[in-house]
This record gives structure tokens, sequence and C-alpha cells, in this order.
């Protein structure tokens, strides 16, 4: 099976790549590294770290015409648990992204109506007031934590299962199944869909920022660099991860999707392409979101001026029938200063405004939230957002449960089961696993799955690319490369490849490791009686789950190699391996592409042994003839 087109393939590898990372996790970044000086790192690491690796699985892939699972043995026998490492993680993530698709569900429905029901504040059926809770936090806080997640006060506190979400988590798992149940014949022509739509939706998003107040505000706090910034080592370490998950890196998904390829396809010309895009996405979101962030900034500092000035115009008539937008935020702090109302003042300022930073949820189901409110036709806004992030998220969920579909098709004993059965059990055991998301704690659950479900991938391509350069032999690899798309990968990515990628992903593999037992983790978690969100620790039989989340897929790649090397142990001796010699006699037209020029030497060989074979046995039996006679005789 291969893709109809190479426009279906670049969309399904575009639309995998680009996510919902690119909506809520790099704006989130930028705010908390120094704005635009963050891009500096992040296209540093893009290309010494995102685009190596990239190559790398979609040239695997497109080599050997097999999903992850499958090939990775041919690498070396020792590393046949590599793809099902890769399959664990997919899992794990696979069962909790499909809940953010549930919520996206669940905020799309709500939005069809002529006024957001997070708008304001749901009233007390027994007394009619405005439910305090909301009235000490905020609307869209309330709506979120209170209406949609009906969140309890700890991750122990499951409560009970909140219907509403679990209905939007069965509807969620069936769009999905129906767009894979039939593999890329299915999936291949929605990613038109996933793909383009995001585009469509953040350009429409960019032309409406530009005309609210604030726009420019946001942007100018985007893109003015602090570079000291650039001399913090987190800084850079969040630029590695943001580039390593903003591709999709070791979830087998890469690979799977390159072994459709045509084998002559210029896979490092795709590499060049989609990195390129997804840099571009990544800073054309950030600049969307930030000018909306912009204009919720200047509303909230001008409310806040509001409260403070019909405070302080008693004691400073000068402030009389001036309209907030013209008093200077220097003469409204010198007056701040000389009052002896600090107590009860709000210290506004416009810079701490746009340098709170929220990520994730909170900034879709919040932050975003809370400006539609602040718009005209805010059904319109919230329903073209979170039909985008649905986009978004469907897409990437394709993309990584393909990685485990295809481990389980290229399986021996599952080839024979059809693809929409499999499908099907994938997608009804990850849907039963992810039922605890739609639990009262569901939302810290997922916290604590995305923490530690993920933290295999960095070291499944740390062994991915130490595996090809030094057991396959980077030589060897550069003339697929080469043989493949006419191009020789030259120095850059010889020196990228076999020294800075593996260097930088060690580095960040023993920074997390660090971090992870430094410190105790924490999570947030919604405090009913404060109306607010608190961190809380995570109880230790939790961490015992995190611990098991983090080591499972590590477990299938340390039990294929002990059984290579217990299966060597039995024997007496190693079992002899020679990377890249693909063992196979029987070629056709249509599987002879496929195969390297290692074959040819195999299978020149084998026809050498075998004629050495027969023309020994055959003057043996010259030999013998003259000396010895035998005959059969029937006993009765």
């Amino acid at each position: 099976m291969t893709w109809d087109s190479p426009i279906q393939f670049f969309f399904t590898i575009l639309g995998f790549c680009v996510g919902l990372g690119n909506i809520w996790r790099f704006p989130y970044f930028c705010q908390k590294n120094g704005g635009g000086a963050f891009v500096i790192p992040f296209i540093v690491m893009l290309v010494v770290v995102g685009m190596p690796l990239l190559l790398l699985e979609l040239g695997l892939g497109q080599r050997l015409r097999v999903g992850a699972a499958a090939a990775w043995p041919k690498i070396h026998p020792a590393l046949s648990g590599i793809g099902y490492g890769s399959s664990v993680v997919a899992t794990i993530v696979g069962c909790y992204y499909n809940i953010i698709i549930a919520w996206c569900l669940y905020y799309l429905g709500s939005s069809f109506t002529t006024e957001l029901p997070w708008a304001k504040c749901p009233q007390d059926y027994i007394t009619g007031k405005n439910i305090t809770e909301c009235m000490m936090s905020s609307e869209t806080q309330f709506f979120w934590f209170r209406t949609t997640l009906q969140s309890s006060d700890s991750i122990d506190n499951f409560e009970l299962m909140n219907w509403k979400i679990f209905a939007c988590l069965i509807l969620a798992w069936t769009i999905v199944y129906l767009i894979l149940m039939r593999g890329i014949a299915s999936s291949g022509y929605v990613v038109y869909v996933t793909a383009l739509f995001p585009y469509m939706v953040l350009t429409i998003f960019f032309f409406r920022g530009m005309t609210l107040k604030g726009a420019t505000t946001g942007l100018a706090h985007m893109f003015t660099p602090k570079m000291s910034k650039l001399l913090e080592p987190t800084v850079w370490l969040d630029a590695a991860n943001q580039v390593f998950y903003s591709f999709g890196l070791a979830f087998g998904s890469i690979i799977s999707f390159g072994s459709y390829n045509n084998p002559k396809k210029n896979c490092v010309r795709d590499v060049l392409m989609i990195s390129a895009t997804n840099l571009f996405t990544a800073i054309y979101a950030c600049a969307v979101i930030f000018s909306i962030l912009g204009f919720k900034a200047l509303t909230l500092f001008n409310n806040c001026m509001e409260h403070d000035i019909s405070i302080l115009i008693g004691e400073f008539p000068e402030f009389k029938n001036r309209i907030i937008e013209d008093i200077p935020q220097d003469e409204y702090e010198s007056a701040r200063n000389q009052t002896a109302l600090v107590g009860i003042l709000r210290n506004c300022s416009l810079q701490a405004e746009l340098d709170s930073a929220a990520g994730g949820t909170g900034l879709a189901f919040i932050v975003m939230a809370e400006v539609f409110v602040q718009i005209p036709l805010a059904p319109l806004w919230s329903i073209l957002f979170f039909l985008m992030l649905l986009s978004l998220g469907v897409g990437s969920q394709i993309g990584i449960l393909e990685g485990v579909i295809s481990t389980l098709f290229d399986h021996p004993r599952l080839k024979k089961v059809k693809k929409p059965i499999l499908v099907a059990v994938v997608a009804f055991g990850s849907f039963c696993l992810g039922s605890i998301f739609c639990t009262g704690s569901g939302e810290y659950w997922l916290t604590l799955f995305d923490a530690f479900g993920a933290t295999g991938l960095t070291f499944i391509a740390f062994i991915e690319i130490v595996s090809v350069m030094y057991v396959y032999g980077h030589e060897r690899f550069t003339g697929d490369i080469q043989q493949m798309t006419g191009y020789r990968p030259g120095l850059y990515w010889q020196v990228t490849w076999r020294f800075v990628s593996p260097l930088l992903m060690f580095f960040i593999i023993m920074s997390s490791v660090y971090s992870m037992f430094n410190k105790h983790p924490t999570y947030t978690a919604w405090n009913e009686e404060k109306a607010a969100t608190e961190d809380l620790e995570y109880p230790a039989w939790t961490l015992v789950i995190a611990g098991f989340l983090s080591i499972a897929s590590l477990v299938p790649i340390v039990w294929g190699a002990v059984v290579y090397l217990v299966s060597g142990a039995r024997r007496g001796e190693m079992p002899g391996y020679e990377p890249g010699l693909f063992h196979r006699v029987d070629t056709s037209a249509s599987t002879r592409p496929m195969l390297p020029d290692t074959f040819d030497v195999f299978h020149d060989k084998l026809d050498d042994r075998l004629s050495r074979m027969s023309s020994d046995t055959e003057s043996e039996n010259t030999k013998d003839s003259g000396t010895k006679q035998f005959q059969l005789e029937v006993l009765e």
C-alpha cells in the first residue's frame, strides 16, 4: 500500500507534527522564556536535533518498507524491542490525547448558542443568586473546573463519573475509529481537512486579532527579545523538548508513514519542507495567540485602572473626567506611591498582565474562552477556535495511533486479522483505559500521564540514532539515502547524526532524570473553598504508577536485548548477525525495489554456496560409483 500522491503524504506528516502543542505549548514557552529570544534556541534545536532525527526515521521507513516493530530487527535482532517500546508510549499518549478531543467537542457543542455559557456565573436553583464559588473566581474558571470537569479536590478523590464528558469521549473514539479503520485508504483523505483547516482558522484569527485594541502591545511583547534569557540552560532545554515533541519523533509513526512512500521518493526534501512548515506554524500561531493575549491584557489592565482611579480620584482631582486610556502608567504609579490607600489598590501593571504565562489547557479553555466573551459575535469565534483545536487533535491522533496499529499489523500472529477489527480492538482498549479521565480527578490524572508517560521518548530516540549510526553504520545509511534520493548527505548531516544529536539527547535525558529526582512532583488542583487552584504533591501511590509509566516503554527494549543474548548463550555462542543483510530470496517485480544492495551480495553468495555443494556432491557420487553398489531388498 502506498500514498495516492506526495501531497497526501505531506499533509499526513504535517497534520501529525503540527498539533495542539503549536497552539498552547510554544506560546507558553515564548512567554516564559524571554519572548522572541526563545525563537533563537528553538531554531537551533530544530536544526541540530529535529531535522536529523526526522530524516533518520523517515529514511529508515522508506528504505525498509515496514513499520517500526519490523524495521529495527532488520538493523539488528537485539533491537527488536525498540518498535514495541515506541508503541507503548503511543498507546499511553493516545489514551489521554482523545480526552482532550472530547473536551474540545464539549466546548464546541456548548458554543452553538446566542450567549456563551461561560459568559456569566450560573445561579443557585434555591436562592436564585449567583453561585458564590463562581463569583470568587471567574466565569471561565468555574465553567472549566466545575461545570465541564466537575473537578474533585485531589487526584485520589475520583468522585463520580462525569457522564457528559464520557459521552464526548465515546464520540471522539468513534470519529478516530472511522478515520483509521481502513488505514491510509480512509485516513489519507481526512488529512486534507485536518492539515489545512487550522491554517485557515489561524489566518482568520490573525486578521481579527489585528483589529483588537492591545494587539500591537501583545506582538511587541512577543517579538521584543530578552537576550539575557539565553544564558539560562532551562531555556535551551525547553527549546529542545518543544522541537522533539513538535516533530512527533520516536512514536514509530514517522517510520510507518515513510514505509508507504515510493522507494525513490526524495525524503530529504520532505524533511526540509516539513521542518520549515513546522517552524512557520509555531511562529505564526504564536503571533496570533499573542495578539489576542495583548487584547486580554489591556482589557484587564484598564479594568484594574478603573477600580484604582475611582479610589484615587478623591485625593487626586486631576484624574476627574479623564479617559482611562489617556492616563499614563507613570502618572498612575506616582499617585499610587503617594497615597495611604495602598492596601485597597490592585497595583495595576500592563507588563505583569503580559508576563502572566498560561499554557496547556489553561490557555485554550480558560484564557481564550474569556477573550471570546469580550468580542462581538463571541459564539462564532468560539466555534471556529474549538473546531481548529478539534482538527489539530484528530490530525495528531491519527499519527499517534498509526504507530500502534502498524506495529500490531506487522506482527506475524496478527497479519490475518482484518484492519477494521484490529483498529476496533485498539480503540476500545484505549477507550476503557481513558475512562479514568472522565472522573472528578480526570484532569489531574491526565497531567500525571502527560508528565511521565512520554518520558521514554527521548531515550528511545537516543537508542535509534546510536543504533543506526554505530550498529547499522553511518556510511551504509548515507548510501541508502543517496540510492533513494540521488543526494548524498554531507557534512551537516554526518556531524549532527554522529555527534551533536546524540550528545544533546543524552544531556536532555540526564537533565530530565535529575529534575525528576531532585524535587517532589506536583500538580494543580481546584480548591472549592478558596475558589482557586493550588499546587499539591502527588501521593506516594500515584508516584508508583508514574514510575511504571516512565519505564513502561523501556521494558520491551530491554526484553528484546535479553532474549537475543539468552538465545546466543544457550547455543554456547553469541548469535552471528550482519546488520543490513536481509536474507530473502523470494523476490518479484513489486518487492525487488524494497531490498537494498546487500540482497544481491547475499543472493550471489547463496548461489555460489549451492553450486559448490552441488559440484561436491556430484564428484563424491562419481568417485564412489565404481567401488560401492547398493541393493534394496524387500523382506517378507
